[in-house]
């Protein structure tokens, strides 16, 4: 189905967001069976919402061991600019900061906080960015005193690796996660010995040792998850941003929604997008989870799915949305990327029988996606260059010019399905924020 969704002529409050303060991970041992882990990294939240940032470490500030560099190591730095302050957590002894202002993506009178990044989005001709969302390629799955979830298990519960490869300039390659076979659903399929079964970038599966290690650790693939690794954070991170959203809505006058289906909230005649990243990570999360935005008591809200009290594929369809909305700007969205994040974030986990396997039980089988059903009606204004160098504003029609009125190819029913809608919706919020006709002075 398609959701219904009004966009309200953008504009775009400028300001900038700090990315979030990923937790760097770094083990002694990169065994594939301690490499698929939970590591605890900084989380951002963007000014005006409030509050710092903490980032689960462990150990002294700032201390180290045996001779090892004193920045590095169990200890946790800080530091802080603009509204808040941000603790960096893990191996690395980096800051995490926080800056206050606007929103990103298109809506009026701005957002509540920057879905912004370092990376660009390039303009192809008629002004079309180059990423017109692709189907991704398939791409991935640790003990209680690391940083590793209790969902990463030993037999079955990951493959064994070895000493890292060399990444050159005497750096260590490492990741805790990687791209493994999986079924339709997103579960883990497990060789005869109960391992997970890495694969390799051409498709095939990665030969194994007895024990589960991985003969060749070149062939591995990492799965990055960018800002989500906000996830890892401590729960009252989210937590906090769920209140927000739930006070927003519960003084919404109107409530619909912008051209890639983020919620445009309308209070006392002003209308703004929810486009914060942990804010639209909290919707996802109580979608994903209860299918259900619990708290909510405005009539306005409790007509709409979002709070109705019952998970169905509608509420699959808008959490897939606010994923993209929680993602980074150009990071496309795998599969695994997104198996990985509802284990994380403690979604329906689950357990492989006979194994210490855990993943995340989200069912699929009656999610269906058509990018053309869902953006063919759907048209936005945004800045478009002319042939004389000069920006024009344009109504454009979403399906036609971002995506080139090219359908996708998915297979429905299917995580593979939900990983394209969500992709998709990420594109266009990039699109919309990179087109997005700026709000003059006099109008703020």
């Amino acid at each position: 189905m398609t959701l219904s969704r009004k966009f309200i002529y953008p504009s775009l409050k400028s300001a900038m967001l700090a990315g979030v303060a990923a937790g760097a991970l770094s083990f002694v041992s990169v065994d594939f069976a301690n490499a698929q882990g939970n590591g605890q990294g900084g989380s951002s939240e963007s000014a005006g919402s409030g509050g710092g940032n903490q980032g689960g470490g462990s150990g002294g500030s700032n201390q180290g061991s045996g001779s090892g560099d004193g920045n590095q190591g169990g200890g946790s730095g800080q530091g802080s600019q603009g509204s808040g302050s941000g603790q960096g957590s893990g191996g690395s002894d980096g800051s995490s900061s926080d800056v206050g202002g606007g929103g990103q993506g298109s809506g009026s009178s701005g957002g509540t906080g920057d879905n912004d990044d370092d990376g660009d989005s390039s303009a192809g001709a008629g002004g079309r960015p180059a990423d017109t969302g692709g189907r991704p390629e398939g791409a991935g799955s640790g003990d209680a005193d690391s940083d590793r979830p209790e969902w990463a298990g030993t037999p079955g519960g990951s493959a064994g690796r070895g000493s890292p490869p060399d990444a050159g300039g005497g750096g260590d390659l490492y990741g805790d996660l990687y791209v493994i076979l999986r079924d339709d659903q997103g579960v883990p399929i497990l060789n005869d010995g109960g391992y997970v079964q890495p694969v390799a970038a051409d498709g095939s599966l990665i030969p194994l040792d007895e024990e589960g290690h991985v003969l060749d650790e070149t062939l591995v693939q990492e799965v990055e998850i960018g800002r989500l690794n906000v996830a890892r954070a401590p729960d009252d991170v989210l937590e906090g941003r769920s209140e927000e959203v739930l006070a927003l809505l519960n003084s919404a006058d109107a409530i619909s929604f912008d051209p890639a289906g983020r919620l445009i909230i309308t209070i006392d005649g002003e209308s703004s997008t929810i486009d914060a990243p942990l804010e639209n990570l909290s919707i996802y999360v109580a979608l994903m989870t209860t299918g259900t935005i619990e708290g909510v008591v405005n009539p306005v809200v409790t007509d709409l799915f979002l709070a109705d009290g019952v998970k169905t594929v509608e509420d699959l369809e808008a959490a897939a949305v606010f994923l993209a909305a929680a993602t980074d700007k150009t990071g496309v969205f795998t599969t695994d990327e997104i198996a990985y994040i509802n284990l994380i974030l403690n979604i329906e986990p689950s357990v492989i029988e006979g194994t210490e396997v855990q993943y995340s039980a989200v069912d699929f089988s009656d999610f269906a996606y058509d990018r053309e059903d869902t953006y063919a009606g759907i048209t936005t204004t945004i800045l478009v260059p002319q042939d004389d160098g000069s920006w024009f504003p344009e109504e454009i029609n979403v399906y036609e010019t971002i995506f080139s009125s090219t359908n996708d190819d998915v297979v429905d029913f299917s995580l593979d399905a939900f990983t394209q809608a969500a992709d998709d919706s990420r594109v266009v919020i990039n699109y919309i924020h990179e087109y997005a006709i700026p709000v003059l002075p006099e109008d703020l």
